[in-house]
């Protein structure tokens, strides 16, 4: 018997209402990965990847359908819970980084551990850890201003992934990068996906940086694409 999937999406749709009008950003749209896959969701813009990723997280609601993060059926989930689910479940990296600029590199990674029980010496070593896989130990105490692009980048990958949350969603993280740092980020996310089984989901627009993904899906004016359709 084949095992659940991770993540289900059934008949998912998204209306947003802008004054008098409705803009569909997802239609009946229904998806499947498994424990340990790297997807890549793309797009072009406003195809509705980044809501459908949203949703998953749980920043976002539907307006109708379900998602199932094992069992759990988030869509039904009211605030308070679903803030706690959140913090336990995902792991999230934004496109433009998201640091607190008056902070170290290891104080924005420690943040999402002040939410934790663990005491002050254990959410150091979490945050060592984080900071050590992704090439960062030794910029620790440097703030976002003296880090590049790709630097800061690879320290919310470590906040993201400090918890050790059992989705890790990536919003176009390579979207502000250079060439060379976007690919050392996409080995990065690759590197945890093969070795250390972590399931991603990644929004992109760019074919080299979904090449990084074991899957990839198209979505084309809020409808998911079959597999092998591209808009």
């Amino acid at each position: 018997m084949a095992s659940q999937p991770l993540v289900r999406v059934e008949h998912l749709s998204k209306v947003f209402h802008r004054d008098s009008a409705e803009v569909t950003a997802l239609d009946d749209a229904n998806l499947e990965i498994a424990s340990g896959e790297f997807v890549a969701l793309m797009g072009p813009s406003g195809s509705g990847k980044t809501t459908l990723l949203n949703i998953i997280a749980g920043i976002d609601r539907p307006t109708s359908g379900h998602v199932y993060v094992g069992d759990e059926d988030i869509a039904t989930l009211d605030e308070d819970d679903l803030a706690e689910w959140r913090n336990q479940n995902i792991g999230f990296v934004f496109q433009m980084y998201n640091l607190i600029p008056v902070l170290t590199a290891r104080e924005n990674v420690e943040l999402p551990l002040l939410l934790t029980d663990l005491n002050r010496a254990e959410r150091r070593a979490h945050t060592e850890a984080a900071l050590t896989l992704v090439g960062l130990r030794d910029r620790m105490e440097h703030r976002p201003r003296q880090l590049s692009g790709g630097q800061e980048q690879r320290v919310a990958i470590a906040r993201a992934l400090v918890t050790d949350p059992v989705l890790l969603l990536a919003d176009e993280p390579t979207g502000d990068l250079d060439a060379k740092s976007a690919q050392e980020v996409l080995s990065i996310l690759g590197r945890l996906n093969r070795e250390f089984g972590k399931t991603i989901i990644m929004v992109t627009h760019d074919p080299k940086a979904a090449k990084a993904a074991s899957v990839v899906r198209h979505l084309d004016k809020g409808e998911l694409l079959p597999f092998g359709r591209t808009p």
